[in-house]
């Protein structure tokens, strides 16, 4: 028999049964389109994740205070560390790093922060995230000015109560009309709004869109003292200088800090490019998981494969008794059998893939999928092979009837 003669005998018998074929289709659709789907969930995850910690700046450095010191004047402050008395992290000493002339350090921006209640004349909310910091910090950051302006160095020499504000706590405090230019009160205190933050997406504990941001020297004056800060925010000249200004950041903050053991370093740096890799890695492994758990499912489908051809293989002992009586081959018997399996796990994982593209058009618990370019192919390919492999058995128990036997089952 040519190829195409078995290919028409084997359209013959998927569809001599229509509804026993249909539901095996459903199974193996089901199972390439969960492959397919969730591995578009995970790696939308996971690109939702770098996407968010790659906003927060590859060529940045955060340095994060473990100790906190107490208040009293713009100098350094001390607190014990394994016994001996370790200054803790403040302006003065971000300035000292700033002007240290660090070849792979542009920038060093210390922040302060605290939570308070901010209202307007009609309304207000509580337990806001109040940032303290210099006029640099919107170069460094995420945050960027939709409408008005950042405050200016000026402001934070003269202490001015200016603030740039969040765009959702901006319509929280004035719904009816613009923050810009209006006064918010910060816990009693009053600050003119000066500019409002464009709307970004929340990959923290803090909010982006309801904070208030203001010059570091009145959020200290009014709030937090002139004490430890809570971060410095390190801007390397450039993405492939990160890990050298780590380590020209930490050596330099040992010797203003008076820090001898590294062990008992009062402070911590984050290196957002090694947070990038983390999360890369840990996404990957998320996604393989997804789609583990997603080819059960197909396997799933490929055992039902199974049971129906061998269905179809007793049905039809009384037909492969005749062809084989009229001189067909073991080869042509086999290859019949092994086409109707690839034939209906092939037209499922069409459909699968057809309803994996239609589903990744909507978000799935708040994750947007996004399809994997080698997951259609691989899970065309795998069901094809999964029909191949779960038909031999059948195909080739029809093969190996003889004649008489076949033809006195019936």
């Amino acid at each position: 028999m040519s190829f195409f003669e078995i290919l028409r005998s084997a359209m013959r018998g998927v569809t001599a049964n229509k509804l026993r074929s249909v539901l095996t289709l459903l199974g193996v659709t089901i199972g390439v389109g969960s492959v397919i789907l969730l591995l578009a969930v995970g790696n939308g995850s996971a690109q939702t994740v770098q996407n968010a910690i790659a906003g927060l700046g590859t060529n940045t450095l955060t340095v994060r205070a473990s100790q906190v010191g107490g208040g009293g004047g713009g100098g350094t402050t001390t607190a014990s560390t394994a016994g001996s008395s370790v200054k803790t992290i403040t302006t003065a000493v971000a300035d000292q790093l700033d002007s240290a002339g660090l070849g792979h350090v542009k920038e060093v921006v210390p922040q302060v922060s605290t939570s308070l209640t901010v209202s307007s004349t009609s309304t207000s909310s509580t337990d806001v995230s109040v940032i303290g910091s210099t006029a640099e910090y919107f170069d460094v950051s995420t945050a960027k000015v939709a409408s008005g302006a950042a405050y200016t160095a000026a402001d934070v020499t003269t202490s001015a109560k200016v603030a740039v504000i969040g765009s959702e706590l901006a319509t929280t405090l004035y719904p009816t009309g613009s923050a810009l230019g209006q006064t918010v009160s910060v816990d009693g205190s009053s600050f003119t709004v000066v500019g409002i933050l464009a709307p970004q997406s929340s990959s923290g504990f803090t909010d982006p869109n309801t904070v208030v941001i203001a010059p570091i020297t009145r959020i200290q004056k009014s709030y937090t003292g002139y004490g430890a800060v809570s971060t410095l925010t390190v801007l390397a000249t450039s993405s492939g200088d990160v890990t050298a200004a780590q380590g020209e950041i930490t050596v330099m903050l040992n010797q203003l800090l008076g820090v001898t053991d590294p062990s008992d370093e009062p402070f911590t740096v984050t290196n957002q490019s090694s947070l990038l890799e983390t999360a890369a890695a840990s996404a990957t492994s998320f996604t393989v998981l997804l789609g583990a758990v997603a080819a059960i499912s197909l396997l799933v489908g490929g055992i039902g494969v199974t049971n129906v051809m061998l269905v179809t293989v007793t049905e039809r002992t009384r037909e492969i008794g005749i062809r084989k009586a009229l001189g067909a081959t073991r080869g042509a018997i086999l290859g019949q059998f092994l086409t109707e399996a690839a034939t209906l796990t092939l037209l499922g994982g069409v459909l699968g893939v057809i309803g994996a593209v239609i589903g990744t058009h909507w978000e799935i618990n708040g994750t947007q999928p996004v399809i994997l370019g080698y997951s259609i192919p691989l899970a065309l390919g795998v069901s094809v092979a999964i029909g191949v492999f779960f038909g031999v058995y059948p195909a080739a128990r029809a093969a190996r009837m003889r004649p008489i036997q076949a033809l006195r089952a019936i």
